[in-house]
């Protein structure tokens, strides 16, 4: 199950849904950042949790590295010789600080606060279904020539000129976005004609399975995937929606826990390395890697995630791949001089802690040559949600606002995609903006097939509208509290990084 905790980058809104069927129609260290009493792993329990071991990626010492793993009672679960990650499990409490004293080993620690299998947060969120006649009614009021049935309430679509952009190009189909996530449905209507199965695969604990739909959602309550999926490329087939790419792919890698919904490292690293060695081209990164929201480099274990997960997410790039990532949805300024983080971890208690962000990580989005993407609402302003911070955002894209309202027929702020077993939902979050920007890195990718990570990074920034710092104070909820500060100029700033992504623009 998908858990929707107030920081993650999953949809912030409850979603409503509206029925297929009715509607068809970055290192150095920090101080003090570790908590201090954060919960201890106990001799007498003998929980086994996993660990990334980082090491150099010679042949030699990778050997010599799994005897000292098995020495210290640990079990190797997969290695990424290549990048010199190795996963492993151990119930041994003493294990990370054995394995850290080992030579070859760079940097070594536990993924997690808990025990594997244990479940976790509690859900704050859920589907709020339209009834059949109320589905049917919106669906009426939004087909137009030349429009999918529901493409009258996408407003995100006009925002960024992705509808015109469609009829000059819409992608091609030798260009993948990977949706590394919670499992794309590849059944649904508007995903199925753009789905890459070649290139899908369940990743989680760090081992990729590429078995028939085991990329699949495990249930309709793990929506996210499928929701980000459609933003991307959902075909223009007169079925629902329409993605902002819908000639190009699209394909899934699930990375959520099916004990907690939680997005561990070993995962991650697996999702990158796997969307390099099939050839994707793009992947988007909705989600920050659990269980800390913020990865503080004087911590051991909060150092390895980061190593670890930069590391595939480097190869990545190496192999031709653009990775995009989410900002984050708490409102938090990733250029101030302290954030106070009151969810990590969240596979276990909880401590509160003030971080620096310029020395402890939000993973992916923070690491070097990852796409940062903040959100905005229908009239292009920063979303009230949306983290920010000169220097961090790299662009800005549709993410949905519900103080934001559209005139469309549903009047809904939010963001309109598909959902599992057939069905569509509007919600809102820099995890809808993110899909957004690659679907417009797609684009580009498709006119410029040859262009390298860093060249479409470029050229992301080249084709965006900015529309500078608000010249009122920003108050996003409209609650007479001043909510943010922009920092910088017109050409690039603290909210909208080089500007909002533009679709038309990108194809012309």
């Amino acid at each position: 199950m998908v858990h929707l905790r107030s920081r993650r980058r999953l949809a912030l809104a409850v979603p409503v849904v509206l029925s297929l069927t009715a509607s068809l129609g970055f290192l150095p260290g920090v101080a003090s950042a570790a908590p201090q009493d954060a919960p201890a792993v106990s001799a007498a329990d003998g929980p086994k949790l996993a660990y990334v071991v980082n090491t150099k990626t010679d042949h030699r010492t990778i050997e010599s590295v799994k005897k000292a793993i098995a020495k210290a009672d640990g079990t190797v679960v997969t290695t990424y010789q290549k990048i010199g990650v190795i996963v492993v499990h151990s119930a041994n409490p003493d294990f990370g600080k054995q394995i850290r004293a080992v030579r070859g080993v760079q940097s070594a620690g536990a993924t997690r606060t808990t025990p594997l299998k244990a479940a976790g947060t509690t859900d704050e969120g859920g589907a709020q279904y339209l009834s059949a006649a109320e589905a049917a009614k919106v669906a009426s009021k939004s087909t137009a020539a030349g429009q999918e049935p529901l493409e009258a309430d996408q407003w995100d679509l006009r925002a960024i000129g992705a509808d015109k952009a469609a009829e000059i190009n819409p992608g091609s189909r030798k260009v993948t976005v990977a949706v590394i996530d919670t499992g794309v449905d590849d059944t649904h209507p508007d995903l199925a004609p753009n789905f890459s199965a070649s290139q899908s695969a369940n990743c989680v604990g760090g081992v990729a399975d590429t078995s028939e739909g085991a990329w699949r959602p495990y249930t309709a309550e793990d929506y996210h995937g499928t929701h980000v999926a459609g933003e991307i490329a959902a075909a223009r087939n007169g079925i629902g929606v329409a993605g902002v790419a819908p000639g190009a792919k699209v394909a899934g890698i699930k990375v959520s826990d099916p004990d907690n919904g939680l997005f561990y490292p070993e995962s991650v690293v697996c999702a990158f390395v796997f969307a390099a060695d099939h050839g994707v081209e793009i992947t988007n990164n909705s989600y920050y890697v659990d269980p800390w929201l913020y990865n503080c480099m004087d911590d051991p274990d909060q150092k390895a995630i980061v190593d670890a997960v930069n590391r595939a997410q480097l190869y990545a790039q190496k192999k031709g791949t653009l990775n995009l990532a989410s900002a984050g949805n708490s409102n938090h300024d990733l250029d101030s001089d302290a954030i106070v983080d009151d969810s990590s971890p969240d596979d276990s208690t909880p401590v509160t802690r003030t971080i620096d962000p310029h020395e402890c990580f939000d993973v992916p989005t923070q690491l070097p040559g990852v796409v940062t993407v903040s959100a905005t609402g229908v009239t292009s302003a920063k979303s009230y949600y949306s983290t920010y911070g000169k220097g961090v955002i790299d662009i800005a894209a549709p993410g949905g606002d519900k103080y934001q309202i559209p005139d469309t027929p549903s009047k809904n702020g939010r963001i309109l995609s598909t959902m599992p077993n057939n069905e569509y939902a509007f919600l809102q979050g820099t995890s809808m903006a993110s899909p957004h920007a690659a679907g417009v890195a797609a684009l580009l990718k498709s006119k410029y097939p040859k262009a390298t990570p860093t060249l479409l990074q470029a050229l992301l920034k080249a084709q965006a509208d900015n529309p500078g710092c608000p010249t009122d104070p920003y108050d996003g909820d409209g609650d007479g509290v001043v909510d943010a500060t922009c920092e910088g100029g017109k050409r690039v700033n603290g909210f909208y990084g080089f500007g909002i992504v533009n679709a038309l623009r990108a194809v012309k």
